[in-house]
């Protein structure tokens, strides 16, 4: 159970990767989001991505250290499901929002195993 839990865990840390390259990389920001680093947005798209590497240190350090899965639990659900109720609450548009939607809901499914194996 152990071995599920660990790869749960690192399919989270693979969903935010990506996004989390973007925070080193401000390249990345226009070729993700068609968005200049440069601009007020670019910025703060720019400070997504070093969160987004905030959270995937906090699920490799989860998958470690299981006492700190509980912590960790919940603040990769708030990235996950903020961002879904966030998309919901725009109406679901399409687009790149859309895909970046389904791959958090691709997500639910390990953060669901991995929060219920911390909190059981």
């Amino acid at each position: 159970m152990e071995t599920s839990i660990k790869i749960a865990w690192f399919t989270l840390i693979l969903i935010h990767f990506v996004p989390a390259l973007s925070g080193f990389a401000p390249g990345l920001v226009e070729k993700l989001y068609g968005v200049s680093a440069e601009g007020d947005v670019g910025i703060l798209l720019v400070h997504r991505g070093i969160l987004f590497f905030a959270i995937c240190v906090t699920a490799l350090y989860a998958i470690f250290d299981p006492t700190s899965r509980k912590l960790a639990s919940l603040i990769v659900g708030i990235s996950v499901f903020g961002f879904l109720i966030a998309y919901t609450r725009a109406g679901l548009p399409a687009g790149d929002l859309r895909k970046i939607a389904i791959v958090d809901l691709i997500g639910v499914l390990p953060l669901i195993w991995v929060s219920f194996q911390a909190w059981r």
